[in-house]
């Protein structure tokens, strides 16, 4: 079976995701240094904003794919998402304070929040039997085509229009628009509801007990791995820093995904085969040395080198500390296992980037990401430790 077998409901939800990356991924890559050089942003001020923005979508996917459950029903809560993130868009363009750079991406990350699970529902729902895997492999790779587009464009238009920044946000305003028609006009749900059968609470003490000690483990050591990796915005303004002129920054999420996307796939085949402990452990090297690269200096080699092993740590991490609740929770309470590591996950990621902000304001990127490399290393060590409650 090739991509071109897959239903055309599938295909749509693809562009869909990428559509919406484009357009998010032109704002991310440039806000920022937006927030810092136009309107006077703290780096505090941007830990705060970008830890709180991807704790919120974290913790709203919890709800959002049980939500979808009970309805019976995911294309509407997509469909909310997804016009909520349109929605959000122009506020970045219209900011003339970090408040409506707040409440953008904040409205923007709920949106992220809400349509993620219920989405990911969709494309199971919607996929022939056998072919599940395709399914979620051609939508995460259009995914990851907008995510290599927005940068780019970003950049171009950038050059074009002298560092106008709300003229670009105000152009990642139309691929944002487009995936909600996109959404609405091409992707139908089955002609069947899920069947509606008992729910697992995500927050019944109950079943909190009948969780083993190996999956809270989990939980723990991925909120430690968390807590190692702040917000990507830390990485574009060390770049920008460092002399990457401004026209420029988006490249430094366009080099963290490309090495991201390409070597996600071999490490997820190599999880298959190997003792999860020992590559989470290994994935954490490439952290350390990034960290270190990257305390190091802004610009030159050792830069472009930190932001390369970046992106490998992502890579190599983040399948595999889901495949580690998958193992470790019982099979009729991984909705409720992931659900508690999600949210974990995302409080960790909060706390992450306000503390980068706060070394960064107090002692300058040298603090932040020695910082993070000394916490990636208690990672590593409590990994080690805990080596028999992981078998």
């Amino acid at each position: 079976m090739t991509a071109a077998s897959l239903p055309r409901g599938i295909w749509a939800l693809g562009f869909v995701s990428l559509l919406m990356d484009v357009s998010s991924e032109m704002i991310h890559s440039l806000l920022p240094i937006f927030l810092v050089t136009t309107l006077g942003a703290s780096m505090l001020v941007v830990g705060l904003l970008e830890g709180l923005a991807e704790a919120i979508a974290l913790i709203v996917k919890v709800f959002s794919g049980t939500l979808s459950d009970w309805w019976g029903r995911r294309k509407p809560l997509a469909v909310a998402g997804y016009a909520l993130g349109a929605l959000a868009k122009p506020l970045f363009a219209l900011a003339t304070t970090t408040g409506w750079v707040v409440a953008g991406r904040l409205i923007d990350r709920v949106g992220k929040g809400i349509r993620g699970a219920p989405r990911d529902a969709l494309v199971a729902d919607l996929a022939p039997p056998g072919q599940q895997g395709a399914a979620f492999g051609l939508r995460q790779s259009l995914d990851t085509v907008g995510a290599f587009l927005g940068p780019l464009f970003a950049i171009g238009l950038m050059l074009l229009w002298a560092n106008d920044f709300r003229a670009v946000f105000w152009v990642a305003v139309i691929p944002a628009v487009l995936s909600v028609v996109v959404l609405l006009v091409f992707v139908k749900e089955p002609g069947t509801a899920p069947p509606r059968h008992a729910r697992v609470n995500p927050i019944s003490r109950e079943n909190l007990r009948r969780l083993p000690a190996a999956f809270w483990w989990v939980v723990a050591l991925g909120a430690v791995v968390t807590l190692t990796r702040f917000s990507e915005a830390f990485l574009v303004l060390r770049a920008q820093q460092g002399g990457l002129p401004m026209a420029w920054a988006p490249v430094v999420l366009i080099a963290m995904n490309v090495v991201y996307s390409a070597a996600a796939y071999p490490f997820g085949k190599l999880a298959d085969r190997m003792d999860a402990r020992r590559l989470l452990a290994l994935g954490l090297l490439p952290l350390i040395a990034a960290d270190v690269m990257l305390a190091t200096t802004g610009s030159g080699a050792l830069l472009w080198g930190g932001i390369a092993l970046w992106g490998l740590h992502m890579a190599m991490t983040q399948g595999l500390l889901a495949t580690m609740v998958a193992r470790t929770a019982p099979s009729e309470l991984r909705g409720t296992a992931f659900g508690f590591f999600n949210l974990a996950s995302g409080v960790m990621l909060l706390a992450a980037s306000v503390l980068a902000g706060w070394l960064w304001d107090r002692w300058g990127p040298e603090a932040t990401f020695g910082g993070g490399a000394a916490v990636a290393v208690l990672a590593l060590i409590g990994l080690l430790a805990g080596r028999n409650v992981l078998k």
